[in-house]
């Protein structure tokens, strides 16, 4: 089998520098960082080998280059994230494997107004909140079937009470953009979350934790969902008041908490006390400010302690497997990039190139760095574009007047804003397999979520720096 082409040219990326004189002003160690780093943006966005893969090039051409040591490049590839990425990963995948998630989204749907609107928001809503601990992929996953019930059910009431035609993609989407937004509220709601703030913190010095991504993607979470709904409801003409008849009262029935739930919220209690509240109240009570990787880390141990009440564990050695080693693989690779690009001296001659971009207006840099990441993400890897877009933007915060926290936030959060295309996010392709939505309304749609998102996250960004 030939290889991709994407693969020969990546090859010509890596190699040319070495046969091809650096530009003025660039040493030569930057020139070939330069080429790497245009090799592996090339594979991330054409997938010509796994991700993964892709994220070792590093450890093998960094030192062949002469940039640094074995040992040197082999430990830019770890960082505290990491644990927070796993410790949050295996809270999740125990989320999962007990069902809470899917109690919590029937909990909202159970009280939602009996309208379709009424539906369409519970669904945004329920996904969203989900999503912030649990990935935005399984929480449309799970939450899809139960959409789809939904409307099932309606479906097969009376042909007078039939639901109207929007209403079927309506519902698929507001599950699918609501675990996407959801998923941009916490650190750990996303993979791609984790990789802008490991780079950001890097290439800014400053440490973004739990508390501090918060800050922002809260708010952003908070109005993005009505966002979303208001643009699903007015696409598809869902119509205001029309009542959801023929939902069955057992639909959004609660069974009893099961033992391993009853045993997995004390520790997520425990988590979220460790994330958000020893933050705020450590210091004034004279507490040890404890990292956020190692809350994650302490309680994804404990979940491998913990019995689940029916002879077993939360979690044991068949969840080992399920969890995100590769998107670990791939955030050590873009944090040794990023690093690379950092100390060749790369960043600082793209940054004095970029001047007159960043010596434009803050919010108006803000507005065009956001548009060009939420354009990339559509088309490449969240935690691609994050990878290869966070740090120049970093550089051009540094370089420039604009706040750098505040640059380097929102090219984080806007790179996970992909609405239009199947490859945008992961739900975009779940609701697609659902058949219940088009290509073209999912086009059309995502258009304006996307648009709108703009000005939202770079006025987000702002007001939380």
């Amino acid at each position: 089998m030939r290889p991709h082409p994407a693969v020969l040219l990546a090859l010509g990326l890596v190699l040319g520098p070495a046969m091809v004189p650096p530009p003025a002003g660039l040493s030569p160690l930057g020139w070939q960082v330069a080429g790497l780093a245009a090799a592996m943006a090339l594979l991330w966005i054409t997938e010509a080998i796994p991700l993964p893969v892709t994220a070792l090039l590093p450890a093998l051409v960094l030192p062949l280059a002469g940039l640094d040591s074995v040992d040197a490049v082999v430990a830019s590839y770890a960082s505290p994230i990491l644990l927070l990425v796993l410790g949050g990963a295996m809270v999740a995948r125990a989320i999962e494997r007990t069902g809470l998630h899917r109690r919590l989204a029937l909990g909202v749907v159970r009280w939602a107004p009996r309208t379709e609107r009424g539906l369409v928001a519970a669904f945004a809503a329920s996904a969203a909140s989900v999503s912030m601990l649990v990935s935005n992929t399984a929480t449309a996953l799970i939450l899809l079937p139960v959409a789809l019930g939904v409307l099932r059910a309606l479906e097969q009431g009376p042909p007078a009470s039939q639901p109207s035609p929007g209403l079927g993609p309506a519902l698929v989407l507001a599950v699918a953009w609501g675990a996407t937004v959801g998923g941009l509220g916490t650190l750990v709601g996303s993979p791609t979350n984790a990789v802008a703030a490991g780079i950001a913190s890097r290439a800014l010095g400053t440490p973004i934790d739990f508390l501090t991504w918060l800050r922002f993607g809260l708010p952003l979470v908070a109005l993005a969902v009505p966002l979303v709904v208001l643009v699903i409801t007015r696409h598809f003409r869902v119509p205001e008041g029309r009542p959801a008849v023929g939902l069955g009262p057992g639909l959004a029935a609660q069974a009893p908490l099961s033992p391993a739930e009853r045993r997995l919220i004390p520790v997520m209690a425990l988590l979220l006390v460790g994330w958000v509240v020893l933050p705020l109240a450590g210091p004034p009570l004279g507490l040890a400010d404890v990292p956020d990787f190692l809350v994650a880390a302490a309680a994804g141990l404990l979940l491998f302690v913990t019995g689940d009440g029916a002879g077993g564990r939360l979690l044991d050695a068949r969840d080992v497997p399920h969890l995100p080693w590769d998107i670990l693989a791939l955030f050590g690779g873009g944090l040794a990039l990023a690093q690379a690009i950092s100390s060749s001296g790369l960043a600082d001659w793209a940054g004095q190139r970029l001047g007159a971009v960043g010596d434009l207006p803050p919010l108006l840099l803000t507005l065009l760095v956001v548009g060009l990441v939420v354009l990339a993400t559509e088309f490449a890897s969240n935690v691609a574009t994050a990878s290869g877009l966070v740090p120049v933007v970093a550089v051009m915060a540094l370089e420039g007047p604009a706040a750098s926290l505040a640059l380097s936030m929102a090219a984080g959060l806007a790179a996970s804003w992909g609405f239009m295309m199947p490859a945008g996010t992961p739900p975009n392709a779940l609701a697609l397999a659902t058949g219940r939505v088009g290509a073209r309304q999912l086009a059309r749609a995502g258009f304006v979520v996307d648009m709108a998102g703009i000005p939202l996250i770079a006025a987000v960004a702002f007001l939380g720096a």
